[in-house]
């Protein structure tokens, strides 16, 4: 093996400790900007949610001192824990972003360095620089056992979040490249997350946990708590003992020439981004000629065999299995036009016309369809036939969100949590993130009473 494929640890960490802001190009700077305000609106419009109500209930009575701000919430709570809940805040309505390839890059990040940054007043410019930096960790790392890593039954989020958030975190604090590979491999030994959980409270658990564990891997690490220096690459490391394909190269290759974060899509959706192509066609073919509920006989979609695989749930009960069913996806889509966080409600996931619509609704698996990629076929009742193929879903990098989409996603998540005036300086501030002194004030500006 070469020294790049024994070394990975030692040469990311070298990677991590000498970039400097100054190289990043701007365009994958204005996408960070693009990416927190994305987060705050998933974080804030979900901060009542059921899965945080009993988060912070269970957790309230042990946290620390009031260190940072809980997103759209009154309370404040020592950093620990506000990257824990505010991560989880940020994936339980499972519209937060999607890197092209595989992970949830801010959920596992942002939380993390926010919570620190409100905390210790660092600057926009600096939280810039190691969000981008702490995508690169959890992208390159996790891609380096993908698929097989996945198909294994790991949830790469939280798997590979971990790393994000430590490297990151060890850019913030400023750490040496002996002690950015310590809070790597402290990351390292805290990987975790099954998708056996996906439609349940703990599928937004990881990138909330990995927030928690790569923050506390950094912290751990500036205070010389040791680990292995080649925890990614060793044989009994992260990536031989979670996968056996594993290929240093997508670590190190490129480093500083390509930045994952360029590759981020945001969800025009409220549910897994492999679905978003099938909501297009039904909402495309709806409006075309529309449709309602009553005149349809029959809907068929062909779509990659991902899809099948982690959206297959037949009859949901509850929101968070509707986010995983193709069926209850489709039926909204056709019926009402739209796919948002209220279209994934509990009310609507059991409403008796929806179900229905959802029981003649049919896929194939298809290995020659990509997996952003779908076929829509809806036949209706007086016997027309309706197709639409649609190659690449609204919020993919081919067909990206523009700055005003993601505006008006962020003031759609959060109108019944923030006044129109509170949304709109949380806008302001963020596009401003890069001139600002003090992060915290996009964190307080979220406070709800």
């Amino acid at each position: 093996m070469t020294m790049a494929n024994t070394e990975v640890t030692r040469l990311f960490s070298e990677f991590l400790v000498a970039s400097r802001y100054e190289e990043i190009p701007d365009a994958v700077r204005h996408e960070a900007k693009r990416a927190l305000l994305n987060w705050l609106g998933c974080a804030i419009g979900s901060s009542r949610h059921e899965t945080i109500t009993a988060m912070f209930g269970a957790l309230s009575p042990f946290v620390g001192a009031p260190q940072a701000t809980l997103l759209g919430r009154p309370e404040r709570v020592d950093i620990l824990h506000a990257a824990l809940i505010n991560g989880v805040s940020s994936h339980v309505l499972d519209f937060d972003d999607t890197h092209a390839r595989a992970v949830h890059p801010s959920a596992p990040v942002m939380p993390a360095i926010l919570a620190y940054g409100e905390w210790q007043k660092i600057s926009g410019a600096a939280l810039i620089h190691a969000f981008v930096l702490g995508v690169d960790a959890e992208c390159r790392i996790g891609l380096s056992v993908f698929p097989e890593h996945y198909d294994r039954g790991w949830h790469i989020t939280g798997t590979a979040g971990v790393f994000g958030a430590a490297a990151a975190m060890g850019k913030l604090l400023g750490l040496d490249a002996q002690r950015m590979a310590w809070a790597l491999g402290i990351a390292a030994t805290q990987s975790s997350g099954l998708r056996e959980m996906f439609g349940t409270m703990c599928k937004s658990f990881h990138p909330g946990r990995a927030a928690q564990s790569g923050l506390s891997a950094a912290l751990l690490a500036e205070k010389n708590f040791t680990s292995s220096l080649r925890a990614i690459e060793a044989p009994r490391g992260f990536a031989h003992v979670l996968s056996t394909k594993f290929d240093p190269s997508t670590i190190t290759d490129g480093l500083g020439q390509r930045y994952e974060l360029s590759l981020n899509m945001y969800k025009p959706y409220a549910c897994g981004l492999v679905v978003h192509a099938a909501i297009d066609g039904c909402i495309q073919l709806k409006r075309e000629h529309a449709l309602t509920a009553d005149m349809i006989a029959a809907v068929h979609v062909k779509t990659s065999p991902l899809v099948p695989e982690l959206t297959a749930i037949r009859k949901p009960q509850t929101g968070l299995e509707g986010k995983f069913s193709i069926f209850h996806a489709c039926a909204v889509a056709l019926a009402v036009g739209a796919a948002g966080e209220p279209q994934f409600a509990d009310a609507v996931v059991r409403n008796p016309q929806i179900a229905a619509l959802r029981d003649r609704v049919a896929i194939t698996a298809d290995a020659g369809i990509r997996k952003l990629e779908a076929y829509v076929t809806v036949t209706l009742k007086d016997g027309r036939t309706l197709e639409k193929h649609v190659p690449h879903a609204l919020g993919t990098v081919e067909r990206p969100m523009s700055d005003a989409d993601l505006e008006e996603k962020f003031r759609s998540l959060t109108a019944d949590m923030l006044p129109p005036a509170q949304s709109d300086r949380i806008i302001g501030l963020v596009w401003q993130l890069d001139t600002l002194a003090d992060v915290g004030e996009i964190a307080r500006a979220t406070v709800t009473p």
